[in-house]
């Protein structure tokens, strides 16, 4: 009987190991201000992505390079049909880059669960990071005419 006893105590130890949590449908830490869950209410939820993202857009300095090669892009969002919204230009001396890419990967997870949840479309069209530069000590994105002959 003791070890038939055992048997079932080292199985729910390893049912227990096995468990594994909740699905999220965003970032993974629930410590994090920027966790997010879809919660069926569209404004709502679309609220809470442009609250993530202004959270991003705050950590962006543009100032600060003396370079055009010091000056980076980040792609922003989730589009449904994949690739980002858009890009945001930041000089890479004076932007913390490790907390940027945190915070832009938090609105893309977030963006994603909204898509999936909503069943968002959008067009499918592939776009390119900017080329950027230095423009009145600032980093921008360069306009690069076509050079059509």
């Amino acid at each position: 009987m003791t070890k038939r006893v055992a048997v079932i105590v080292v199985g729910a130890i390893l049912m227990a190991g096995c468990t594994q949590p909740s699905p999220t449908n965003g970032p993974g830490n629930p410590n994090d201000d920027a966790s997010y869950a879809v919660t069926g209410d569209q404004k709502a939820d679309w609220q809470r992505i442009l609250e993530l993202e202004g959270r991003a857009k705050a950590l962006v300095r543009t100032d600060g390079c003396t370079s055009a090669d010091q000056c980076r892009s980040a792609p922003v969002g989730s589009r449904a049909c994949g690739g980002p919204r858009y890009y945001l230009v930041y000089c890479a001396r004076t932007t913390d880059s490790a907390a940027l890419f945190r915070r832009i990967d938090d609105v893309a997870a977030a963006e994603r669960a909204y898509n999936a949840r909503y069943n968002v479309m959008s067009t499918c069209e592939f776009r390119m990071a900017p080329h950027v530069g230095l423009t009145g000590g600032m980093c921008a994105a360069q306009v690069i005419a076509d050079q059509v002959q």
